[in-house]
């Protein structure tokens, strides 16, 4: 990732593992999870978003349209570390669920943090993609997530 100070925004060069990049607008600045909000949202195999309840869309900043059709990793803060992620993909691919602390971006540059869990959808022994559950995490935790990650990097 390469950036681009531009005052109290930046922007950075993203880089997925698909080799697609954009460049994203960045604001430090954070979206308080909600009280009561459960996030759900279901991917095809491959990550591409095949479902966003309200709640994912309200909090990501994007309409439901911007999000159908589109992958998962849209939402990924360049702070969170490839490692992360790597992790999420190795455990999912054994048909496991994989639990952890992720701080997504929001389509205005400003982020959450959320509690994810993240199971695969077997029909008929094939797995047909995953669904994604967030609920808000505690602020304990996304301190230990913060200095963990930023070892990470």
């Amino acid at each position: 990732m390469s950036e681009h100070d531009t005052g109290s925004v930046r922007e950075v060069l993203i880089k997925y593992f698909d080799s697609t990049e954009r460049l994203a607008k960045i604001v430090d600045r954070e979206v308080p999870y909600p009280d009561g909000k459960l996030i759900v949202s279901r991917t095809d195999p491959s990550g591409v978003i095949t479902h966003a309840n309200r709640a994912f869309i309200e909090m990501s900043g994007y309409a439901r349209e911007e999000l159908l059709g589109v992958n998962h990793y849209i939402l990924r803060h360049p702070d969170m570390p490839a490692v992360a992620f790597k992790d999420l993909w190795d455990t999912v691919a054994q048909g496991k669920k994989w639990q952890g602390y992720v701080k997504n971006l929001r389509k205005d540059g400003a982020y959450y943090w959320v509690k994810a869990t993240v199971i695969p959808n077997i029909r008929n022994g094939e797995l047909v993609g995953y669904t994604s559950v967030r609920r808000k995490p505690s602020r304990s935790k996304i301190k230990e997530s913060e200095a963990l990650y930023e070892t990470l990097r």
